[in-house]
């Protein structure tokens, strides 16, 4: 019998201990998606229709917030250097925030929305309702199937809607200084591509792909894990979501604080 004194720390262990076996599982289930990579080939067409889904789809989103993230920067970037007669230097404000943070990071947040969502409700849906034991049953590899295809596109498509957000917001910030803050679109290009190292490229444009696969896989894990009938389904839907979220932000601190210092 448990004394009522030790509940509030058997609690924390039990928590803890479920942590770590998803943890286990979920490394098993990454393993598992590297070793049926060579059989997107076979799964062509269902890799190209999640590359219509995921990539073509989250177009106009990733429009959108890539021309409101450059704008918004210009403007307060702009008005604060503008007391230090410095606001030449937007353009190249603009471009850093965009290319080494906001681009991917604002990117890979809503497609940890879009998509996480996406895959962990489909494939949640075919667990509860015993299609994926359907597929066994017929001998198909439901990740080989239904994880990888989900994975190559999000890998394929992430950096793409990446660099769209990035020439996005470069552009809005260029009509914003131009019209309100009357900089030369001329000083503007400048002062946003001189400044640009190559480290500043690398580390945008590796951001996508770290972000792609954690996003797929962690989608796909709580999907193809889901119990509990229609109520098991949002419960995945809202872990993935706020999951993939948190590992997004992670390794953009790992980028930002490890990577840069190697660099």
């Amino acid at each position: 019998m448990i004394m009522p004194e030790a509940r509030p720390v058997i609690i924390p262990i039990r928590a803890f201990k479920r942590t770590l076996f998803r943890l286990q599982e979920y490394s098993i289930f990454v393993f598992e998606n590297l070793y049926a990579l060579p059989s997107v080939w076979r799964y062509r067409k269902d890799t190209l229709e999640q590359m219509y889904l995921i990539g073509a789809q989250a177009f106009m989103i990733v429009f959108l917030a890539g021309l409101f993230m450059g704008v918004i920067m210009s403007i307060e970037s702009g008005h604060r250097l503008e007391t230090f007669g410095a606001k030449l230097l937007v353009g190249r404000t603009t471009s850093l925030a965009l290319v080494r943070e906001l681009g991917p990071v604002i990117t890979g947040l809503l497609m940890a929305a879009r998509t996480g969502a996406k895959n962990a409700s489909e494939l949640g849906s075919m667990q509860v309702s015993e299609q994926i034991d359907a597929l066994r049953a017929f001998g198909t590899n439901p990740i080989e199937k239904l994880a990888v295809p989900r994975l190559v596109a999000s890998l394929v498509m992430f950096f793409p809607l990446t660099l769209i957000a990035d020439l996005v917001g470069l552009l809005g910030g260029m009509f914003v200084s131009d019209l309100w803050l009357h900089v030369d679109k001329s000083f503007y290009w400048h002062s946003a591509i001189y400044d640009l190292k190559m480290k500043d490229l690398f580390v945008g444009f590796a951001k996508p792909f770290v972000f792609a696969f954690f996003i797929s896989t962690i989608s796909c894990y709580y999907g193809l894990t889901t119990t509990g009938g229609t109520i098991g389904v949002g419960r995945a839907a809202v872990n993935a979501v706020v999951v993939a979220s948190v590992v997004v932000l992670f390794n953009d601190f790992i980028f930002t604080k490890v990577v840069w210092s190697i660099l």
